[in-house]
């Protein structure tokens, strides 16, 4: 729970059903159980970060030692003698050697800075009056701000400071005033921003800040945070074919040439080919900005797959990067797969003669075990062959599904917040079982968010329209 969400508040909402009901019995919550919450059943309290504020600390212990009220007493929590304290983090250990605490300074997320250095190049850019690097970041800045998410409480309740700047004729000759006006009034609603590639958009801001120092003249500051795209850049993995199909930039930017020519168009060119493939990076460390967790009481165990008239078996990970091997491998001698690397069309002999040849190798090669390891259901063999030379990408079924449900979504924007509840718990049961039927939408667990299911959060028509995604991408 979070206090910008509105699914918190409210009758029936996440703080209510807590409070009120039976389940949930376990609440992960962010700042809001310190003050002004009573929830006398509470009975074990964990530490899940640290806590450095001497009162937010002792706020929350307050939370839960309050005594249950004799005239109140609820089904589930009939009794309170003890309360439990898990503090992972030593906490106590902490006031007793620092019983005042000390400041805590707030984490600006991502988004809001990454705009904040937007503005900042271009209130440098009219300084200097480079009007084509000053207009270039404003068409990029009013496409970030139409991106904003129109569901979000905070960004509604903004609508007023949003309309003044739809107006072109605000963008027309930009002021430090109008720019100040961006960054005090506009720029903080970017806090909502979270459905987003935070690793790609941490090097677009990592090389937006980079080319700020580039246009100040700032030449320290820039050969270090040049010296950091570098290194970003340098821990891609050539060995994954996504990336691979970029390698002549990606070894073009570690050379001292390439940066000695940089133009503000370079910084451009790297974020658009270079940013989506971040998340790949090795040794990658966690973004910064919002965190979401999806906790499942499921036991995870390790993929196997097995192949071949012994039935050996390996991980899912492992025999897809043994496919791959032996398809490069066999792609310097053999003329079929040298012809669909040149992108030339083969004919029906030798797609079933390069099948053949697949199926007796070591390890064994189906159009069936592809489709498995590769998690896609529709892409045919040959396709499959493409997508491994990198000259075809092939979206997994969990990619497709995700896809297309964010789709749906940015393409409704009047949803309640019961309705994207459904949305989710619809995604994740066609990521698990892969199908679903009409009958599943009125029956369990899509009953736990009304007890008609589908039909008493949506209307007729909304109710087709989620038939024919469901169509589309479980078929």
């Amino acid at each position: 729970m979070v206090s910008d969400d509105p699914r918190v508040y409210g009758k029936g909402g996440l703080l209510d059903q807590f409070t009120n009901n039976d389940m949930p019995r376990i609440a992960l919550s962010v700042d809001m159980l310190d003050t002004g919450i009573d929830i006398r059943e509470l009975v074990n309290l964990v530490f899940a970060k640290p806590v450095y504020s001497y009162t937010k600390f002792w706020q929350m212990i307050g939370r839960g030692t309050r005594l249950l009220e004799s005239h109140k007493i609820k089904p589930w929590c009939t009794e309170k003698d003890l309360f439990l304290i898990l503090d992972c983090w030593d906490n106590f250990e902490y006031f007793k050697l620092s019983p005042k605490g000390k400041e805590t300074t707030v984490q600006i997320p991502l988004p809001v800075r990454f705009v904040g250095i937007r503005l900042d190049k271009i209130e440098k850019a009219i300084d200097i009056q480079n009007d084509t690097i000053a207009e270039k970041e404003i068409i990029k800045l009013r496409q970030q701000i139409q991106e904003l998410p129109k569901n979000s409480v905070v960004i509604q309740e903004s609508a007023t400071d949003l309309l003044k700047i739809e107006d072109d004729n605000f963008w027309t000759k930009l002021t430090h005033d109008k720019i100040e006006y961006l960054r005090t009034t506009i720029k903080p609603l970017f806090r909502t921003v979270s459905q987003t590639d935070f690793k790609m958009m941490r090097f677009q801001k990592d090389l937006l800040e980079t080319s700020l120092a580039k246009l100040a003249n700032e030449k320290e500051k820039f050969e270090t945070l040049k010296d950091n795209i570098v290194e970003l850049i340098g821990e891609l993995p050539l060995s994954v074919n996504i990336v691979a199909r970029e390698e002549s930039i990606i070894r073009l930017a570690q050379t001292n040439n390439y940066w000695a020519k940089a133009t503000d168009r370079t910084f451009d060119e790297l974020a658009e080919k270079l940013s989506p493939l971040m998340k790949y990076r090795d040794g990658d460390i966690q973004a910064l900005g919002p965190a979401r967790f999806d906790f499942a009481d499921l036991l995870k165990t390790k993929e196997m797959v097995e192949f071949g008239p012994e039935h050996s078996a390996v991980s899912v990970s492992k025999y897809r990067e043994m496919v791959e091997k032996l398809i490069m491998e066999l792609t310097e001698s053999n003329p079929i797969l040298q012809k669909i690397k040149d992108g030339k069309e083969i004919a029906e002999d030798e797609v079933q003669e390069l099948v053949a040849l697949l199926h007796d190798e070591h390890p064994h090669i189906t159009e069936d075990l592809l489709k498995n390891v590769y998690r896609n259901r529709k892409a045919k063999f040959i396709q499959f062959i493409r997508h491994i030379l990198g000259l075809e990408i092939l979206e997994s079924f969990p990619e497709t599904v995700t896809k297309a449900f964010e789709q749906f979504i940015h393409t409704h924007t009047n949803l309640s917040s019961r309705q994207l509840d459904f949305l989710d718990l619809l995604q994740d049961f066609i990521l698990e079982k892969e199908t679903v039927q009409k009958r599943d939408l009125i029956e369990s667990p899509f009953t736990v968010l009304h007890p008609q299911g589908i039909r008493g959060l949506f209307t007729p028509a909304e109710i087709n329209e989620i038939l024919e995604l469901t169509k589309r991408v479980a078929a």
